[in-house]
């Protein structure tokens, strides 16, 4: 078997099988990502590799960075040839790191380029992928339709006026497009005064004066129904932990107006509403048959010298140590008590919890459809494939890995689909090698409408878009 093969991965004729009739024809529904509805809506002609590739990568940011890479070159003043140039000469020491796949798969599902990226290959790969970049089949919905992304949910501020899928939602692309409800900044409130200019930008957006406490809980309840107005069906959110405690709706709108007086609250105060504010977002997500994604575990912005200079998302963030097991287990058992827990995917960053977030997901599963509440895919530091095979095992071996909804992107850049085919590869291996060792029957039956299921078909049933 050569690199990156037609049967890269696949070691069992089982494998090979599976993933070659039963996978790879699937479409793609990449049911939370970080693309720019702008960018798709005006089908973006990316100018270079370097706008497509490696504006917005932390994964790569953080490669250059390893290797010595001066940040002029990274995020910096740089030429988009200059920094291309940098990661050239980085790709060759990325060997084993996912990086290394996933740049080479990029370059050959997109542009048909099967030499291997380095310095003395970079001025020639620059000039072929470039000139490919250039036609419609590689514009931001060129490319959509290419990979056969058939559902994108990008990830939208409460904020966000969102006049870009309104102008998708009067057209028909092939691909369709949709919001998701991102309410973070809803109880950032360590900061009051960047807390007060959001929700003066939400009120504006929302046409509705956010002074007060109910104010702004009818605010943020009119964007959750401009989001599903224009077929946003998922909310998400992206905490160290739930947060701790029980907070009533008096207590939440004492602490509100210290915040818009201007006073920083304390740690319990921050806790008690942040907890309330999840409960009310969870509601909303209840009454409209929506899916809450929870993102939990990672330590932000660790890096305060980069983070002044660059910003957030920059690439210096980690895996965080933080207890999840009471905080999550507290927050969905009082939804599931009230009524009001909505479908919910559970995704970690540290994979020390993996068997938390399993066996968590165990607990609230309740009729009459299945899988209602998800472990979610391997995430951000975990979507390789040791993490990916990690994953599957703890869900297979605590739940139900047949009403899995598979991978998505979680990406900001239109080159990232090959990880749905680096996904799948992984998922037919697996079952490849459980029968050729006697852990699962040779049922083919069985087996493709496992595939087909987790790839596609479960995804298809469960968001209902």
């Amino acid at each position: 078997m050569s690199f990156l093969d037609e049967n890269f991965l696949l070691e069992t004729p089982l494998a090979r099988q599976l993933f070659h009739e039963s996978a790879a024809p699937l479409g793609i529904i990449d049911y939370h990502c970080h693309l720019s509805p702008r960018d798709i809506a005006e089908d973006r002609q990316f100018a270079n590799l370097t706008e497509i590739w490696l504006d917005g990568d932390h994964y790569k940011w953080r490669a250059l960075r390893a290797h010595g890479i001066a940040e002029k070159y990274i995020t910096g003043a740089a030429s988009p040839w200059e920094k291309f140039q940098a990661w050239a000469a980085t790709t060759p020491h990325t060997l084993r790191n996912p990086l290394y796949i996933w740049t080479h798969l990029e370059l050959r599902r997109y542009f048909d380029i099967e030499s291997l990226l380095e310095e003395s290959t970079a001025e020639q790969i620059w000039n072929e992928a470039n000139a490919r970049l250039q036609t419609r089949e590689l514009s931001a919905r060129g490319i959509l339709r290419k990979m056969k992304v058939e559902v994108v949910c990008t990830t939208d501020d409460p904020a966000d006026p969102l006049i870009w899928h309104e102008k998708l939602a009067k057209e028909t692309p092939s691909t369709k497009v949709l919001p998701t409800f991102r309410p973070d900044k809803a109880f950032a409130i360590a900061r009051p005064e960047c807390f007060r200019d959001w929700c003066e930008k939400l009120g504006v957006t929302a046409n509705q004066d956010t002074d007060t406490f109910e104010g702004f809980l009818t605010a943020l309840q009119k964007r959750h129904d401009a989001f599903h107005a224009l077929g946003g069906r998922l909310s998400d959110h992206g905490l160290e932990r739930c947060f701790i405690g029980e907070c009533d709706e008096a207590r939440a709108r004492a602490i509100f107006d210290k915040v818009r007086a201007g006073e920083i609250p304390d740690a319990v105060e921050q806790e008690l509403f942040g907890n309330h504010m999840m409960f009310f977002f969870a509601r909303l997500d209840a009454e409209k048959n929506w899916t809450k994604q929870l993102h939990l575990g990672p330590l932000r912005n660790v890096n305060a010298k980069l983070l002044a200079q660059v910003g957030a998302d920059a690439g210096c963030d980690t895996i965080g140590d933080f207890p999840q097991a009471q905080a999550l287990a507290g927050y969905l058992g009082r939804l599931a008590r009230e009524n009001c827990l909505p479908r919910t995917i559970l995704y970690n960053v540290n994979p020390a919890d993996n068997y938390v977030f399993g066996t968590m997901a165990g607990n609230f599963q309740e009729g009459p459809g299945a899988g209602k509440i998800q472990y979610g895919s391997g995430w951000w530091f975990l979507d390789q494939e040791e993490g990916m095979r990690a994953q599957i095992n703890a869900l297979s071996n605590l739940g139900l890995l047949s009403h899995f909804v598979g991978m998505l992107t979680d990406s900001r850049s239109f080159l990232s689909y090959p990880r749905h085919e680096y996904f799948r590869r992984i998922l037919c291996a697996m079952l490849g090698e459980d029968v050729a060792t006697g852990r699962l029957p040779d049922r083919l039956d069985y087996l493709q409408r496992l595939v087909r299921d987790v790839c596609y078909d479960n995804a298809a049933r469960y968001f209902g878009f």
